[in-house]
């Protein structure tokens, strides 16, 4: 089974043609809808992609990093080229094996769902 990205949206503003204030500071939170290639579902898994720059005036107490993509300025392509990148080599027999790969660099919604 192939994790197949369905769509990528950046929370607050429309994706196509946005261009952050600072492109060399900047923080957004992404939206990646993504299910299997066997299904027309989707879960949504977020990432926050940020710049060192924005990390260093932001960021005053020690902070973990997970579900975060640190990028050296905004561009928007080589960022979706990252994401689909990492979304292509998640594969497994279940969905929930695929997602439980996502889920190591995106917050998966299900992350800590119980059954």
């Amino acid at each position: 089974m192939l994790a197949v990205i369905k769509s990528i949206a950046i929370e607050d503003h429309p994706i196509d043609g946005f261009v952050p204030d600072d492109p060399e500071c900047f923080s957004l939170n992404f939206r990646i809808r993504i299910g299997s290639d066997e299904a027309a579902g989707a879960d949504d898994f977020d990432l926050c992609v940020c710049t060192p720059t924005w990390l260093s005036r932001t960021i005053w107490q020690p902070k973990w990093g997970r579900h975060l993509l640190i990028v050296r300025e905004y561009d928007h392509s080589t960022i979706e080229t990252t994401i689909c990148e990492y979304v292509a080599k998640c594969t497994g027999g279940e969905w929930r094996d695929v997602a439980g790969k996502l889920a190591r660099n995106f917050h998966w919604e299900f992350e800590d769902y119980q059954e």
